[in-house]
């Protein structure tokens, strides 16, 4: 498998994931990236206060390219009407940077944590879309980009009939080069996502 090109955002975003998922797709769309593009959030705890950054990892260089280059169209990174190209925002392209610095440093930790698959909470993945109502672990496996399943608190593995009752909210994390889904034991033997759907801001507790 072909390593992926990571192009790392930072919008200084402190709002709600739920908003931060919101910027994410947006800005895939604003952006052009294939189907197959993997998004991620990801906390930024250096600079003046805590917020979320923004990684996209694609297996076109071209595509990474092209998206690098809508990003900085504008030169300055100066204050636009939206979240796309021309608003405040800092970037990351390998060793390339863009932007105020305290941006451009939280979108190359975003890169940086994405390419190294240590970290970030993927919103946009291979068969995410089909990720809905309840399904079975082994199918979930089978149709996402979702390598592994993890029950809080509980070091053995999940079988694969076991049901996951998906709360059409799904966001796996990068573990270890993994893309783990946490969950916790609901009624009736399910299990649901760690993460609910409409969670506290992102930096609530950081």
């Amino acid at each position: 498998m072909s390593e992926p090109y990571v192009v790392g955002v930072d919008t200084g975003h402190t709002g709600a994931l739920r908003e931060a998922d919101h910027l994410l797709r947006a800005l895939a769309a604003e952006l052009g990236l294939p189907a197959d593009a993997l998004g991620c959030t990801h906390h930024v705890r250096d600079g003046r206060r805590p917020h979320t950054a923004l990684s996209f990892a694609v297996l076109s260089e071209r595509a990474a390219r092209a998206a690098w280059q809508r990003l900085t169209e504008n030169g300055s990174g100066t204050p636009g009407d939206g979240p796309g190209p021309g608003s405040l925002l800092g970037a990351a392209f390998g060793e390339e940077r863009h932007g105020p610095d305290e941006l451009a440093a939280g979108a190359a930790h975003a890169a940086a944590e994405h390419g190294a698959r240590t970290g970030g909470r993927a919103v946009l993945y291979p068969g995410a879309g089909a990720v809905t109502g309840v399904l079975t672990v082994g199918r979930l496996l089978e149709v996402s980009a979702v390598d592994r399943v993890t029950v809080l608190g509980s070091p053995e593995g999940v079988a694969p009939e076991a049901e996951l009752v998906t709360r059409d909210h799904v966001r796996p994390e990068w573990r270890d080069g993994r893309l783990v889904l946490a969950t916790m034991p609901a009624a009736g033997g399910t299990l649901v996502p760690f993460e609910v759907p409409d969670p506290t801001p992102c930096c609530a507790d950081h």
